[in-house]
């Protein structure tokens, strides 16, 4: 499997807008897209407007299907003008215990 971990800091006063476009993009990917497994929405406790996105899917051509999604177009479209500064860790996922 394939995991990205998004860091985003978003421009100050931008929250809501920010997750109203992300909760929606990541309820439709995992709803709608059989190759991907995992998308969470993580805000950062000590640092305002600071998020991290933790997606896994099964592999990085399940990564680049979401990319193309009506969903994900919409969601970039909300949250490219409230981002500051944005980076990707891109991983392999070695071990993943899902509660059953």
């Amino acid at each position: 499997m394939y995991c990205i971990i998004v860091r985003t800091q978003l421009k100050p006063g931008n929250r809501e807008r920010f997750m109203a476009a992300m909760t929606e993009n990541a309820a439709a990917s995992v709803r709608e897209e059989p190759g991907c497994h995992v998308f969470d929405v993580i805000e950062d406790r000590d640092t305002p407007d600071l998020f991290h996105l933790y997606e896994i899917y099964a592999d990085e051509q399940a990564l680049a299907a979401h990319k193309q999604t009506p969903h994900y177009k919409a969601s970039r479209e909300v949250v490219t003008p409230l981002i500051e500064v944005q980076s990707v860790i891109r991983a392999d996922v070695v071990a993943s215990h899902p509660r059953a």
